[in-house]
């Protein structure tokens, strides 16, 4: 089974980067190289590349960009996904903010997305962040994608009624899909970290849920949250 770089002891990100575009793609690479905490494990300019790059180097994270030749993003994080069974994260670049795709590829079990002309810090932050499993990077932004489509498009994702939620994990997935880290939502709640872990995995369990990505667009769809991210009035769970 594949293992984190943080599992393994070495705290170093091991990343793939997949662009079809040889500048785009060779400057991520040199930008993540400056790190100590990361190291590029391989390279793909399009899907079946990237798919077969991961099988061999077993990345922590994967970039990908949404629109590549013969397989696009969406598929191959799919097929990296299902193949490290979760363990390689996907943190999908493109250069539009509003691309169609975005929904698509956080419903897949990406981790989130990042614009190709984002700041070298929003890179790092952004694979740190998404690396770790911990948060949904871009928040703000990423909530109006998410609204915009839930609202437009049926929901894809294997969604249990919001009655089978506590109250008390009502209000820890609307907090995720508000952009609250896990120590954010313990200090909201007055819970230790360890209460909201365990709150989150059995969030999880009930809706089936995969990732923190999920978590947004399930509390979307069940009304949970608006767009801009307030919470909608008279939500509750069961207890």
């Amino acid at each position: 089974m594949n293992t984190t770089g943080a599992e393994r002891g070495t705290g170093v990100i091991r990343a793939l980067v997949a662009d079809d575009q040889a500048v785009v793609r060779t400057g991520f690479v040199n930008l993540l190289g400056t790190q100590e905490d990361i190291e590029v494990v391989g390279e793909a300019e399009d899907g079946v590349q990237a798919v077969r790059v991961a099988a061999e180097s077993r990345p922590d994270l994967a970039l990908l960009d949404i629109r590549m030749p013969h397989r696009n993003g969406i598929e191959a994080a799919r097929e990296i996904l299902a193949a490290s069974d979760g363990a390689t994260k996907v943190l999908m670049l493109t250069t539009f903010g509003l691309d169609e795709y975005v929904y698509d590829a956080l419903a897949a079990g990406a981790g989130g997305f990042l614009l190709k002309d984002a700041t070298f810090p929003e890179l790092l932050h952004a694979v740190r962040v998404v690396a770790r499993g911990d948060a949904l990077l871009s928040p703000e932004v990423t909530k109006r994608l998410i609204a915009e489509f839930v609202h437009a498009r049926g929901s894809r994702l294997p969604v249990h009624a919001a009655g089978d939620l506590t109250v008390r994990e009502t209000e820890v997935l609307t907090l995720i899909a508000r952009g609250l880290s896990n120590a954010e939502i313990a200090g909201r709640l007055t819970i230790t970290d360890h209460t909201v872990k365990t709150h989150i995995n059995r969030v999880f369990a009930k809706l089936e849920l995969r990732d923190r990505a999920q978590a947004v667009i399930v509390a979307y769809e069940l009304g949970l949250v608006r767009a801009g991210g307030t919470p909608a009035p008279g939500r509750h769970g069961t207890r």
